[in-house]
Formats: structure tokens, C-alpha cells, sequence
């Protein structure tokens, strides 16, 4: 049992460690992020992501998802997942991979800002 509970320990740690880890690594990124540029550069997400209750019809129709007030961290994420395929949308893939590290950081850095929270939907 003693053993165990020293696994268990060991997991948990590895587990949080993971985690704030990537966090971090998120927050370095995101910090990084100018939002005057990422605000000139959002032309190609204002056509959906701007309109509110914007519903896409292709590849299926679901509601096109909020930018504005997300954690730049996310979008980060998002687009680096699109990017490397990891997420199927084949409009934001063909966006994101015309994506530099810094647009992105720009575009989380404007969307997470408090002029893009009131914006669009």
C-alpha cells in the first residue's frame, strides 16, 4: 500500500508539473502578442468569427465560436492545432497555416484585449 500511495504521488506530480509547464509556456507566448498588430491583421477572422450568431455551413453548420475575450493561451493553442492538423476545420487549417508564430501571439494578444471583448459577438 505504502507504494502505492508513493506511485500515485509520483503521477500527480508528473501530472501538475506537465501542467503548469504548459501553461507557462502558453502565458510566454501570449505575452509575446502585440494587440495594435494583431488588430490589423484580423481581417481574415472578422469575416466569421465578427459576426454575431454566425452559423458556417461548410463543412457542417454549428455556430462559429467567440474570439473576442478568450485567453490569448487558447487561441495560441487553437491555431497552432489547426495548423498542424490536429484539428480538421479546413477553413481555419488553410488560415492558420498561412500563420506565423508572431500573427498568432498578435491575433490571441488582440482577441484576448479588452477593445476585441465587446467586439463582434
Amino acid at each position: 500500500m505504502r507504494n502505492l500511495n508513493k506511485t500515485n504521488l509520483s503521477r500527480l506530480l508528473s501530472v501538475t508539473m506537465a501542467a503548469v509547464l504548459a501553461a507557462a509556456s502558453g502565458s510566454v507566448l501570449a505575452g509575446a502578442g502585440d494587440p495594435a498588430a494583431g488588430k490589423k491583421k484580423n481581417s481574415m477572422c472578422a469575416g466569421c468569427h465578427g459576426i454575431a450568431d454566425y452559423r458556417t455551413a461548410f463543412p457542417e453548420v454549428y455556430s462559429v465560436p467567440k474570439l473576442g475575450g478568450q485567453h490569448a493561451a487558447y487561441i495560441i493553442k487553437a491555431l497552432q492545432e489547426y495548423k498542424a492538423g490536429d484539428r480538421s476545420h479546413p477553413s481555419m487549417r488553410a488560415i492558420a497555416s498561412s500563420l506565423s508564430d508572431q500573427d498568432m501571439a498578435d491575433l490571441a494578444a488582440y482577441y484576448a484585449s479588452d477593445a476585441a471583448k465587446s467586439a463582434g459577438k
